[in-house]
């Protein structure tokens, strides 16, 4: 038992850590998401949406691989003009002294960055699958849902793109509407709990009468076994014996025969 305080402790513990380390991602994402400031929900929710777009119809790849092509080609033929027409390679006069690297500190701050990112995503979509808020994990579901449904009709991007509309502006809706959306979902709310609220009385209702027809039959079978235990008891020779009529023990005294009287001698 102490062992398991101890681990439950120390968990909690280290969720109280990761929440603290994670805490300026939530609050990035809840600036965001929010609209505190339009113009910087705007540019996140214009970027994302146009790096979707890139993806899909700009092949930066083949731009990229062009892109590295032709900068050799210009690099390697500067080198060789230059040796032959200069006798010094033009390419290699504007080489750094020192080559660019990238430093410690930066790397180590990407690394990081990235590390509590993930870190981030990874956390809360476990807060919505143990349901730490039935809200947010309702509403996660009626997302996958909706998503598997369109996912049959629309393109990856396509979806992608609506997705990212739906988290942003569906904050900005509630937070203009938050009054009616409110009294809408504590109307549902109440219809949900009075509907569920029926169907467990009329299922205790329906428990308490199997039980006792259960207990009723069960109560019946009892008692047949029982007679029929006791007849199969009883053997014929048994039986026999126990018609028998004893007789009855005697309710007198027995009576004691007296001694014959003494005779007197006859004289002659």
């Amino acid at each position: 038992m102490a062992d398991t305080g101890a681990a439950n402790g120390h968990s909690k513990a280290a969720n109280g850590s990761a929440g603290e380390s994670l805490a300026p991602y939530r609050s990035l994402f809840s600036h965001l998401f929010s609209w505190e400031n339009p113009r910087d929900s705007a540019v996140a929710y214009a970027s994302v949406v146009a790096s979707i777009v890139a993806v899909r119809y700009l092949s930066l790849l083949r731009w990229a691989l062009g892109l590295s092509w032709m900068v050799l080609a210009t690099t390697v033929a500067a080198e060789v003009a230059g040796k032959a027409v200069l006798n010094n390679g033009l390419a290699s006069q504007l080489r750094p002294r020192e080559y660019y690297t990238l430093p410690r500190e930066a790397f180590d701050k990407v690394v990081s960055e990235a590390h509590g990112l993930i870190n981030f995503f990874l956390v809360e979509a476990q807060r919505i699958v143990f349901v730490e808020n039935v809200y947010a994990s309702s509403a996660a579901f009626a997302v996958t849902l909706l998503s598997s449904l369109l996912i049959k009709v629309l393109p990856y991007w396509v979806l992608a793109i609506v997705a990212t509309t739906i988290a942003f502006f569906a904050p900005l809706i509630y937070s203009k509407n938050q009054e009616f959306i409110d009294e809408q979902l504590k109307t549902a709310a109440d219809v949900i709990g009075a509907q569920t609220a029926q169907v467990r009385d009329a299922a205790q209702k329906q428990a308490d009468h199997l039980a006792s027809v259960s207990k009723q039959y069960a109560g019946d079978y009892t008692e047949k076994v029982h007679e029929i235990l006791r007849t199969r008891s009883l053997s014929p020779s048994a039986a026999k014996k126990s018609s028998v009529e004893f007789p009855s023990p005697p309710t007198e005294e027995p009576k004691v025969a007296e001694p014959p009287a003494p005779q007197e001698p006859i004289i002659a």
